[in-house]
């Protein structure tokens, strides 16, 4: 027989026992709701709170109020990339303030591992789910219960099925050339990521529509396609400028590419951005630390996440429609000047 059994956790009885008080006044207390009781019974609910170490039983209130105050979030590779940590940063704070938290699983785009995490996360009894892509694509995500909200980051089904919150890339490729464009620019070259990607789309439908709308002939402004890689950047920055008329602004398909891109203008002795203006895409660290310090364009995660998280634990997921976008945004450092000679 043990002869140091663990002692059992203290109840809301208890503390109302040692403060000479009822559980009803200490939940009261603790709950914010004493303004008829005096300051003294306050003073002794809270010092036996602390003597006795009493910490609420979240599982005792989730059962009576129906809730678990948590959130399943499930993702594909964002909580092993550098710069992702915004998205999960935006939705763990607005969490926290709330008094909610989150169980995370990272499904490594396995179909059969999100659904064994889709099922465990119902079995743990989460209030709602949100499933987040690190690069935006589509995903066949397992059918929900109608009576758990479920919501999507950076990722799409093919029937619409659920609603989601994507990046206006749009609006970041047309934020992209306007720039350079207001500069003074008027021969550039769009060495892009990979050309199925549904970003590389969408931004350079945004990229063609900047040229049209200043009179710009697209077939005079080439597109390379890429894998966005750093080394990718590289050769096809080399290629871009290995032409009678080299243009004299380049955008990027995102910050690692610009990283190559800027390897291969100093290989050609081109200095940045004097001869050439460089611009790039997704505002990761990397871009700050480029010297001459990248101009690029900023993917919103953070406020991604956040909307993502009020959203579900509001319960308000149908106010966003199918499809809700937050704007990407030009951040402007030194790595864009006006076309040399101007």
């Amino acid at each position: 027989m043990d002869d140091n059994p663990t002692p059992l956790r203290p109840t809301m009885t208890d503390v109302g026992r040692a403060a000479g008080v009822s559980p009803t006044t200490v939940s009261l207390v603790l709950n914010g709701r004493d303004a008829k009781i005096s300051a003294a019974t306050r003073a002794r609910v809270l010092a036996a709170v602390e003597e006795l170490g009493y910490r609420p039983n979240r599982a005792a209130q989730g059962l009576r109020l129906g809730t678990t105050s948590t959130i399943g979030f499930l993702t594909d590779e964002i909580a092993i990339q550098p710069f992702s940590g915004p998205m999960i940063a935006g939705i763990h704070d607005l969490m926290w303030e709330q008094g909610s938290m989150l169980l995370m699983v990272n499904t490594t785009r396995n179909p059969s591992r999100l659904q064994a995490a889709v099922d465990d996360l119902l079995d743990r009894q989460v209030d709602a789910l949100i499933f987040a892509a690190m690069g935006t694509r589509q995903v066949d995500f397992p059918p929900v219960p109608k009576h758990v909200p479920a919501l999507l980051v950076n990722a799409f089904t093919p029937d619409r099925s659920l609603p989601c919150i994507l990046p206006d890339e749009l609006a970041g490729g047309r934020a992209a050339i306007e720039h350079v464009l207001s500069l003074g620019h008027r021969h550039v070259a769009f060495i892009a990521g990979r050309e199925a990607a549904w970003a590389t789309k969408i931004r350079l439908r945004g990229y063609l529509e900047g040229l049209e709308a200043a009179g710009l002939d697209p077939a005079k402004n080439p597109v390379y396609y890429g894998n966005y890689r750093i080394d990718s950047g590289y050769e096809l920055t080399m290629r871009a400028m290995d032409v009678p008329n080299p243009p004299t602004a380049l955008l990027l398909g995102n910050d690692q590419m610009a990283a190559g891109a800027y390897l291969a203008l100093a290989r050609m002795g081109l200095r940045i951005p004097d001869d050439v203006s460089v611009v790039g895409y997704d505002d990761e660290p990397l871009a700050a630390d480029l010297a001459p310090a990248l101009t690029t364009v900023r993917i919103p995660f953070y406020e991604m996440g956040r909307i993502a998280a009020r959203h579900t634990l509001n319960r308000t997921i149908d106010e966003l429609g199918e499809r809700s976008y937050e704007p990407c945004t030009i951040v402007h450092r030194s790595s864009t000047n006006p076309p040399p000679g101007e």
